[in-house]
Order: structure tokens, then sequence, then C-alpha cells
């Protein structure tokens, strides 16, 4: 949909349909059913989970790295004012271990992240999009790009246009993505 159409992804040339078909075959359907079964108790996190995919795709493209915790030496996109208060963690943990169970090792953070994303949205009668897979999982995560880069939550209009247009959005995006 939105994200993957307009910014930036990591290996962005490796994303393809059927990219776990022989590894986990299984990886979108064990998502939807965690994913469901979360939106379902509570669907107002489709939304921050949407806007969680978003963010992580803002800094150094979509590659899992807001998922990342801060160190004792180095603070993580976490951190970050933008990112203060993001719901929905659980929910990517709870994939992850589903998928573990029977693909260990295999699935990114990062594709699950984005797959959740999509099945949450869908889930409170949202769109639903094709998500191609492949994404690598970033391993660098600083809250100085997400703080810098991210659209501040004291931004006005303007300048949310100016940040999203930086990124090949536009004011349509900026209205779909800035729910929470």
């Amino acid at each position: 949909m939105l994200l993957h159409s307009s910014l930036e992804c990591t290996n962005a040339q490796s994303l393809r349909d059927g990219f776990y078909q022989k590894s986990c075959p299984a990886v979108e359907s064990i998502v939807k059913k965690v994913t469901a079964q979360y939106i379902s108790k509570s669907p107002s996190l489709a939304a921050p989970l949407l806007r969680m995919h978003f963010h992580d795709c803002f800094i150094r493209g979509c590659d899992g790295s807001v998922l990342l915790d801060s160190t004792t030496k180095h603070k993580a996109e976490k951190e970050a004012i933008p990112n203060k208060g993001m719901r929905g963690f659980q929910v990517i943990d709870a994939a992850k271990s589903a998928i573990e169970k029977q693909c260990p090792g295999i699935v990114s953070c990062a594709d699950i992240l984005a797959l959740v994303a999509r099945d949450a949205v869908s889930a409170i009668s949202g769109p639903f999009w094709p998500v191609p897979l492949g994404r690598r999982d970033g391993r660098v995560s600083i809250q100085s790009e997400a703080d810098n880069q991210l659209p501040s939550p004291n931004a006005n209009i303007n300048q949310l246009k100016s940040v999203f247009s930086s990124k090949g959005l536009n004011a349509r995006d900026l209205a779909v993505l800035s729910g929470n």
C-alpha cells in the first residue's frame, strides 16, 4: 500500500511475493491469526501498528529498526520523542514467537512488522494489500535519527507536508498515516 510504494525499503530489489514459499510457507497465515487475536480484543491497536510500520520505514527504510531496544551505550529509535507511547510491540513479539516455533531463524522482524500492519488494518475492515516479502532486519537504531527525521508531534500542517514530501509522500498519505 502506501508504505511499500512510496518509502524506500531496505533491499527493496529483493522483495517479492512468495519469498518464504519454501522456507516458511505458513508465515502469512500465522501472522494473520496472531494479529486477529489481538485486534479482536483491542481494535484500537490497528492504527498504532500501522503507525509503527510507517515510523520504521521513515528511518533507514523498512528494516525493523524501530523494534530494537536501547543499550547502556546507545539510545534506539524507540526512545525518540515521536515514538514515545508507541503501542503494539506485544503483537509483533507474539507473531515472531509463533513463527519461530514453525520456522526458526527464517522470517525477518521487518517482514513480520509489515504483515502485522497490513493484517491489523484489514482486520478492522480497512483495505488489504499485497506485501512482497524479503526485508532484511536492520541492526542499527539511533534515537537522534528518528528525532530528526520523523514528524514532530508539535509540527504544523506545512511542516508535516514538507517532511512527508521529502519521503515521496503526499497530503493524502499524510492524512492516512497521521491517525493514532
